[in-house]
């Protein structure tokens, strides 16, 4: 099972806590060793940091995690390969452009006899169903909407249905983010926190390792953090259910 990690907020905040955890789970605690990769949004820019390597043993993680790069929206992901060869071009997060944005997926799963048709601008680079979902969800925005985007209610409800019907061919985890907003589909496994005032202590599952989080936010801080299975072990995460569909914005769950 490939492992997905996604955070939303209402400032710029910095991942370095969760990823420290996260990235053990690349072949130190958990056994997935082909590719990791992370992007961060930065105003309509994107940073992002793709390695073929096991997270673990990745020159790339260690810079990331000595980093504290500031973001509204980050999108991770460290994969176990089902579909396509240890590559590059097959490492998660995929970015693409879409209505003057950047666009960034990441999903745990396989899709089974799924075979999109890609004619128009948008086209698998590498080999996976992962690629190959994204590439058919900006064609079915396109499709939808054309060239203006819908409002938030209206872009959340047609990417909540493409998931929805997509799901029909397999295990369909995915964390996607437009750099305004993070979307989640669990079909496994998929938790979520949000953190806000009053902040407390968190200790992290896959390294014995404490922030005081009350020290380095202010009161009005709003953080919501998404992952396969939770990273820390004193705080109170909510689990998703099967074909459950979660938008964050601002630090917090769009209800």
């Amino acid at each position: 099972m490939c492992q997905l990690l996604g955070m939303n907020c209402n400032v710029p905040t910095d991942i370095v806590f969760s990823f420290t955890g996260f990235q053990q789970r690349g072949g130190g605690t958990d056994h997935h060793s082909d590719g990791w990769g992370i992007a961060f949004f930065e105003g309509a820019g994107c940073r992002v940091f793709l390695d073929p390597a096991a997270a673990v043993d990745s020159p790339v993680a260690a810079l990331v995690r000595s980093y504290p790069i500031r973001s509204l929206n980050v999108v991770a992901h460290i994969r176990k390969a089902t579909q396509g060869r240890v590559a590059l071009e097959n490492t998660h997060p995929f970015m693409r452009e879409l209505w003057g944005r950047y666009w960034l997926f990441a999903h745990n799963g396989d899709l089974k006899n799924y075979a999109p048709t890609h004619t128009g601008a948008y086209r698998p680079v590498g080999e996976t169903d992962s690629e190959a979902a994204f590439c058919d969800l900006l064609h079915t925005l396109t499709a939808q909407f054309g060239d203006a985007p819908p409002d938030h209610d209206g872009l959340g409800q047609a990417i909540a249905a493409w998931a929805a019907d997509t799901a029909r061919y397999g295990v369909f985890n995915f964390l996607l983010s437009n750099g305004e907003a993070l979307f989640a589909h669990c079909a496994t496994n998929l938790a979520y926190i949000e953190r806000r005032a009053p902040f407390t202590k968190a200790h992290l599952v896959d390294e014995d390792v404490t922030v005081d989080f009350s020290e380095v936010t202010t009161p009005n801080d709003r953080v919501a953090v998404i992952a396969t299975v939770p990273l820390t072990d004193n705080e109170t995460w909510t689990t998703l259910s099967p074909g459950e569909f979660a938008q964050f914005r601002d630090g917090v769950r769009v209800r």
